[in-house]
């Protein structure tokens, strides 16, 4: 009488990676270095071909002679920036589901190899067609977000679980962020380096090979370390479910509740629609920076040369590696990922309509303001992004981890992908109403911008976002 029942031991199977996962974690303290190195060097080289193509989009669309004027390259630019997104709003739910039969490694493996071949073939494309398809089946065949969200949350104990996910968007941002800095150093070698590349050699007949040969020694490099990559997800042979508990001599399969639909996961969904819309804001405002920073004055521009560009952000991206050193997990300690999400948000705004303005300065008035923008611009976007990942991958169970992350990421590259054509189509509009009224043109297209901004704060709060159960208070 009174006495408690012993606590269910957990039973481990030889031979399951996710078993073996789990008794490392048990038995080993402190943050899994190793593993979330893994996890950074996969996402950075993934990320990395994704906006590479901005600082020089603008000069390939008019080389390859499709717009008929100079104000619609914008309107090109934007169908070619959005077909990697396209292509993996295709096939991310694939990858997720691949990702939970298969596991993690074998996905993010292709995945890899996926970017050295595709983003190759972009560098060698001489026609519009040509650099959509390549784009396009880069997107489609590169499914590494949905897993690699999920393997971060494996690999680390629940105290830990917040820096897996900053891992991943830090890397990510870093990506996004550095690629395009590639992009612009590299691009146009003949024009940039005369005197190291000769106008007959492959670089003059390719003048977009070199950044993507670049990006794809990277992902060679880090496709042979996938080899040591451990595996996380459960093999159980006979068993659906991740790790059995049992108590005596009796199993508690029967006892085991029915798996909740994800689609009517509230607090899964509302996370991944606020994650959708700060995505779309992203990728639009990575378009727009670019495309704003190299037109012309006339237009509203800057003016800038594609390896300008690139140093503003590369800077931006050494802002992050520092911020996730010294900053992040503090932030995520005292403020938590909604607050952290809404308050990045809030700030975001001042500082994106502070842009139109910045035409009118020039010299070290003009180079302090615009890195100081473009730092904490990034900063406030990777801080949102590993808010609303962390209360997606909190809100299922870890046998629905990829799949969940696959569907987030299918509606994130949907979003995505309407985002530079619209944000090019807009842009291009904008160009042509320099001298409106009413918020002329560059004015116009940062409003619009900040509009997107507002509407994802919004989401942030009830009724719209549902709370998991260990983030309520």
């Amino acid at each position: 009488m009174g006495e408690e029942s012993p606590a269910p031991a957990k039973v481990y199977y030889d031979g399951c990676p996710g078993c073996a996962m789990d008794r490392k974690k048990e038995t080993q303290s402190g943050v899994p270095y190793k593993e979330l190195l893994f996890v950074a060097t996969v996402t950075f080289v993934s990320a990395l071909p994704i906006t590479s193509l901005f600082p020089f989009l603008y000069f390939m669309i008019k080389d390859l002679h499709v717009a008929p004027r100079e104000e619609d390259i914008g309107f090109y630019a934007g169908f070619l920036g959005a077909a990697y997104m396209v292509g993996r709003g295709v096939a991310s739910v694939f990858w997720g589901v691949a990702a939970d039969r298969v596991g993690r490694k074998p996905v993010l493996a292709f995945s890899v190899f996926s970017v050295i071949v595709f983003n190759t073939l972009f560098g060698l494309s001489v026609k519009y067609w040509m650099a959509i398809a390549t784009r396009f089946l880069l997107g489609a065949l590169n499914g590494f977000l949905a897993p690699v969200k999920a393997y971060s949350i494996e690999v680390c104990p629940p105290d830990q679980q917040a820096l897996g996910i900053s891992v991943v968007s830090t890397a990510w941002g870093m990506g996004v962020i550095i690629g395009p800095a590639i992009g612009g150093y590299l691009a146009q070698p003949v024009k940039q380096y005369p005197h190291l590349f000769h106008e007959k050699s492959v670089f003059g007949r390719f003048p977009y090979l070199l950044p993507c040969l670049c990006i794809s020694f990277l992902a060679t490099l880090v496709l042979i370390s996938c080899i040591w990559l451990p595996e996380t997800l459960h093999k159980h042979k006979g068993l659906e479910r991740a790790v059995e508990m049992v108590e005596g001599t009796t199993t508690q399969e029967s006892a085991e509740p029915p798996k909740k639909s994800l689609l009517r996961n509230w607090p899964l969904m509302s996370s991944i629609i606020s994650y959708c819309v700060f995505s779309l804001h992203d990728t639009a405002y990575s378009e727009i920076f670019s495309l704003w920073t190299v037109s012309d004055r006339k237009y509203g521009g800057l003016s800038f040369a594609s390896k300008d560009v690139g140093q503003v952000l590369t800077v931006a991206g050494a802002s992050l590696l520092v911020y996730q050193i010294f900053a992040y997990r503090w932030i995520d300690k005292v403020l938590g990922p909604i607050n952290s999400t809404r308050i990045s948000s809030a700030l975001s705004i001042p500082i994106i309509a502070a842009y139109p303005f910045m035409t009118h300065l020039s010299g070290i008035r003009l180079g302090v303001p615009l890195y100081i923008a473009a730092m904490l611009k990034s900063v406030f976007a990777i801080t949102r992004t590993t808010g609303t990942s962390l209360l997606q991958n909190n809100a299922v169970p870890q046998e629905q981890r990829g799949a969940a992350n696959g569907i987030a990421t299918t509606a994130m590259s949907l979003s995505k992908a309407f985002a530079p054509a619209g944000a090019g189509i807009l842009f291009s509009w904008a160009q042509k109403r320099q001298h409106a009224a009413f918020f002329p043109g560059d004015q116009m297209v940062f409003l619009l911008l900040n509009l997107t901004e507002v509407i994802g704060l919004v989401l942030t709060f009830k009724p719209f976002l549902a709370v998991p159960q260990q983030y309520k208070q």
